[in-house]
């Protein structure tokens, strides 16, 4: 009988664990080989800017974002970013990245197949500190070339790609780190 209940408890137990695991879902992480791969930069130069922004996946299997943020030129942006696979995101979704940083204030952006915008969540980082960053799926904004458009509703379901950007005004050089990222299911 106490063995029957002690093995219908760990029953339990791993049953819960399971499903809490079930729920995160990794997006992109950088351990294999050809992870560089769907990633490419954006920067202001695309408009006569002379911010730097570039990527590499180290040998830890991170990608370092980093570079030079300049204000020259009416500059004042680098990105990085990868395209092309459905994500399979809901509205209730949480995005969760894992980064070290510099201190700066980042952007993460969604894109969609559907239009022309960029749906943004700002997100800070602690100086030579690693956290996760929680970003829910319905408080991303639309952006279109650095203006915000509140009243345009993203679908999470034609969200296609990720980015990362930098655009805090803050000319000079610049490191953030990703380890991960996860969708799960908000608590």
């Amino acid at each position: 009988m106490q063995r029957t209940r002690i093995l219908a408890a760990l029953l339990l137990v791993i049953a819960a664990v399971s499903g809490a695991a079930a729920e995160d879902r990794m997006l992109l992480n950088f351990e294999k080989p050809d992870a560089a791969k769907a990633w490419q930069t954006v920067n202001d130069g695309v408009m006569g800017g002379r911010s730097v922004g570039r990527f590499k996946i180290n040998d830890n299997d991170k990608m370092e974002f980093f570079g030079t943020l300049s204000l020259e030129n009416n500059g004042g942006f680098a990105s990085v970013r990868a395209r092309g696979q459905n994500l399979e995101l809901n509205e209730d979704d949480l995005i969760v990245v894992r980064v070290r940083g510099d201190g700066r204030e980042y952007n993460f952006d969604l894109y969609s197949r559907k239009d022309r915008y960029s749906y943004r969540k700002s997100f800070e980082t602690k100086k030579g500190e690693w956290s996760e960053v929680q970003l829910p799926v319905s408080q991303f904004v639309a952006t279109w070339r650095g203006r915000r458009f509140p009243d345009q509703k993203l679908d999470p379901s034609e969200v296609t790609g990720v980015g990362l950007l930098l655009a805090d005004k803050k000319p000079g050089p610049f490191k953030l780190e990703v380890d991960w990222i996860k969708v799960k299911k908000a608590e």
